[in-house]
């Protein structure tokens, strides 16, 4: 365990009063948090199934992404620099977060979520929990846990909470699915890895303790950690440790990891880094960015706003911030009159006879594996252009079937982490900006 060589509060204003003596433990050389990132499904998660085929797991994550966009339609939700570093594991279209919670630490396994901001996980006693394969944390076997009460600073920011007859806090999270969370509100000790190899332990975080959760969540994941711009995202909390930077690169192999960093060595820097202003919305949860164009080979498919009937709520207003980036679902999902465009250009580029998608998810599907795929440049505002690989925007989903991996969407546009492989992605708060740099990310 490191030393302590500095302490911070909680930079979200209604909670530093109530966390003023919050402290960070962390080695003066550790140089900040590294977490492994890994695939739900990579043979180095500790719960991989080798009897499901890739096109079953694919086909799993699909259906998590169309049930997760419905999520943000109707979500109610939690409302000196160290560089904290953590592997990301791959994981049937999610990435997993593997780090410690509590004392003596207890390892979870949760999925790294951009577009959400609560930590949370499954917790004892669990009076409806959806199937999980790891053993659930006990908050009575931790020296460290303390749930909320109902007048605390913390308590009062979170939107949907309510308070027990324990007069402990209770939050609960809804989604479009018809998921849900419902806990206790409380500060625990999480505990990362650094880049210099020793763990870092940050006390009094504030996390949920679900005691009733179910919905479309997949047995391999224990919770989610919320990486958002929300006041209690980890992000957030841990803001003025990390300088408000982190970084993740996530694999597009599921028998590879990769990290998500954490502060200074966080930072995106060298050849061939393009960077795009993050727009502030009033959902402080996302992190929106303008999509201006999407290129087909030498064909330009300009950002189209979607025609709603009048007095239908649309996040699309055809200038700053119309699309979210989001680690946490697979697809990327577009206005429906730009997808149209947008595949129309595809199909004339492609010119090969399509077949229909044997998961009936997907509409512009090819029975040839080997057909030539044009190459497709996302440009964003300040310049900057992602060229995306074919591994990125066409999927086997058959035998003999793959499948443009983008769907259209009269709701909230979102670039999926499909999109975002085999990019270094570093997220600067501070300056509000992204920036991205293609890199082989199974080499990190």
């Amino acid at each position: 365990m490191a030393t302590i060589s500095n302490s911070f509060s909680l930079s979200y204003p209604l909670l530093s009063a109530f966390f003023a003596i919050t402290q960070l433990i962390v080695l003066s050389s550790a140089g900040g948090f590294t977490v492994d990132l890994i695939h739900r499904d990579s043979p180095k998660s500790p719960f991989y199934n080798p009897s499901a085929t890739k096109t079953e797991r694919f086909t799993d994550a699909v259906r998590r992404s169309f049930s997760r966009a419905s999520r943000f339609r109707k979500q109610s939700t939690i409302s000196p620099n160290n560089n904290i570093q953590s592997h990301i594991i791959p994981a049937s279209g999610e990435y997993l977060m593997n780090i410690s919670i509590g004392t003596p630490r207890f390892e979870v396994l949760a999925i790294a979520d951009t577009g959400s901001d609560v930590a949370w996980t499954q917790c004892k006693p669990c009076v409806n929990c959806y199937k999980q394969k790891a053993p659930l944390f006990d908050p009575k076997k931790s020296s460290t846990y303390r749930a909320l009460s109902c007048g605390t600073r913390a308590c009062e920011s979170v939107d949907a909470s309510a308070c027990s007859a324990k007069n402990t806090c209770t939050y609960t999270l809804r989604y479009g699915d018809q998921s849900f969370s419902n806990g206790d509100l409380a500060v625990e000790t999480f505990t990362f890895g650094s880049s210099s190899g020793r763990a870092l332990s940050a006390p009094n975080t504030v996390f949920g303790c679900g005691f009733d959760n179910d919905g479309t969540f997949n047995e391999t994941a224990s919770g989610i950690i919320g990486l958002g711009g929300g006041a209690l995202s980890i992000v957030t909390q841990y803001s003025d440790a990390i300088n408000g930077k982190f970084s993740y690169c996530l694999v597009a192999e599921e028998d590879k990891t990769s990290k998500i960093n954490f502060g200074e060595n966080a930072i995106v820097s060298g050849e061939g880094v393009v960077s795009t202003p993050i727009v502030k919305k009033e959902v402080d949860t996302f992190y929106y960015l303008t999509l201006e164009s999407i290129k087909v080979g030498n064909t330009t498919v300009a950002y189209k706003k979607t025609k709603l009937p009048s007095g239908t709520a649309s996040t699309y207003d055809g200038e700053k911030g119309n699309i979210i980036i989001d680690s946490g679902t697979t697809l990327t999902f577009l206005p429906q009159e730009m997808y149209e465009a947008l595949e129309n250009e595809l199909v004339k580029a492609i010119n090969q006879k399509n077949t229909p998608d044997p998961q009936q998810f997907l509409s512009l599907c090819y029975g040839d594996l080997n057909i030539d795929i044009p190459t497709l440049t996302f440009r964003f505002t300040g310049g900057a252009e992602l060229e995306l690989p074919s591994s990125s925007t066409f999927v086997r989903t058959g035998e003999n079937v793959i499948c443009f991996a983008m769907v259209g969407s009269d709701e909230l546009a979102i670039l999926g982490n499909l999109s975002q492989m085999n990019f270094l992605i570093g997220y600067d708060l501070v300056n509000s900006q992204i920036s991205f740099k293609p890199t082989d990310c199974g080499k990190q």
